[in-house]
């Protein structure tokens, strides 16, 4: 942690940056620094100074933990089991997923290089009240801001603050709100202006092996067997697939069972008609091991290589899965069909799935999915699933 040298001086600093300097008279007094940021980071993002947190006028319903940052409701009595959503549930949730997704892409339009995460973060908070609805984020357990900003080699749950968004940065934002007493999840990666053909590969990447976990989903497939489709996908291109953070159940509680893990896992439990779940996976450039700052929510690749993500939230139907936060024909294109490429932009509505997508479906027959091995001894607690996948 961080230990203040002096007492707190005239003016706020950022870690890692300067103590103003306090004036006597017409006198500037040179002190020195009185904060130091010594702390280890293993790429070239760092903390900036955040703004205060954000007022949601009490007209807006709020979640249980709105006040004083303790989720109090709870889900599923273990991790590993699925509520079985009713057509009441269903409905709401269409409602927070559709909320969610148009949050989301106006947060997406703001993407451009010189533009801070802040202000990324007060639109989203505005476009969200302007819809009725409370981000869900906001005192989550004491989270800072309305929704997640993670650039570069930020895996998940970075904080929105003064930092500016560079030329060649790419930015997952994740949105989640909460409406009518039900919370929709979704979140994309965005390109900052030009970015390498390195980084485009792996923000597609990480698309495609979301989009084939997602057309795997329907009733009777095991859980475990979307872990297996991401990490065969993309472990061709040297990536790998975070094992830290899951995907997680989601409706009038923000996480609850199942766990949905992103890499080969032995989790039990197979899909069943309204159970509804987010897929989210995290991809690494390099390594798949992070480090935790100081903030306790900010989570970074060790070896400062990028990370992307993309997000649902997802319902299984009878027939296979609706995405409740479904891109809309007005949503933000992807650079890919900018570029005249194919694509597969989402589960209800989409173009023809890929043969690489259909492939890595197949291979994760359900038989061979419920085997797979390499798991956790055994699922996260409810404490800790907490802390995955805002």
């Amino acid at each position: 942690m961080m230990t203040a040298l002096f007492s707190p001086l005239v003016g706020s600093v950022a870690r890692g940056g300067r103590a103003a300097l306090p004036s006597v008279g017409s006198l500037r007094v040179a002190v020195a620094p009185y904060m130091i940021d010594t702390f280890p980071y293993t790429g070239s993002v760092r903390p900036g100074k955040q703004s205060p947190m954000r007022k949601i006028p009490s007209t807006i319903l709020r979640p249980d933990y709105a006040d004083d940052g303790r989720p109090k409701a709870k889900g599923s009595l273990l991790p590993w089991q699925v509520e079985v959503k009713t057509a009441e549930d269903i409905e709401g949730m269409r409602i927070a997923g559709r909320v969610a997704r148009e949050v989301l892409d106006a947060a997406g339009r703001m993407v451009a290089p010189g533009m801070t995460t802040d202000a990324i973060d007060e639109l989203v908070t505005r476009e969200t009240i302007a819809r009725g609805a409370y981000p869900s984020p906001l005192n989550y357990h004491n989270f800072p801001k309305s929704c997640c900003t993670s650039i570069n080699e930020v895996i998940c749950h970075g904080i929105p603050d003064s930092t500016v968004l560079k030329d060649g940065d790419i930015v997952n934002i994740d949105i989640t709100c909460y409406i009518g007493g039900y919370h929709g999840d979704c979140s994309e990666t965005f390109l900052v202006g030009n970015v390498d053909e390195a980084g485009r590969q792996l923000v597609k990447v990480t698309h495609d092996c979301w989009q084939a976990a997602i057309e795997y989903c329907k009733p009777g497939q095991p859980f475990s067997g979307i872990g297996k489709i991401i990490e065969d996908f993309v472990k061709p291109y040297g990536y790998s697939s975070n094992r830290d953070f899951c995907g997680h159940g989601v409706g009038k509680v923000f996480h609850t069972g199942p766990n949905i893990l992103h890499v080969r896992n032995s989790e039990p439990g197979r899909m069943q008609v309204g159970n509804v779940f987010t897929i989210e996976p995290m991809i690494c450039e390099g390594t798949s091991q992070h480090v935790m700052w100081n903030d306790q929510w900010t989570a970074t690749t060790r070896d400062g290589k990028r990370s992307a993500q993309f997000e649902h939230t997802l319902l299984i139907t009878e027939t296979g899965v609706e995405a409740f936060t479904g891109r809309l024909p007005t949503s933000n294109p992807f650079f890919w069909e900018l570029d005249g490429k194919p694509s597969y932009t989402g589960v209800q509505g989409s173009a023809p799935v890929s043969s690489t997508v259909s492939a890595a479906v197949s291979s994760a027959a359900p038989d061979q999915a419920a085997g797979s091995a390499a798991a956790p001894a055994r699922p996260p607690s409810a404490t800790e699933i907490g802390r995955e996948g805002v």
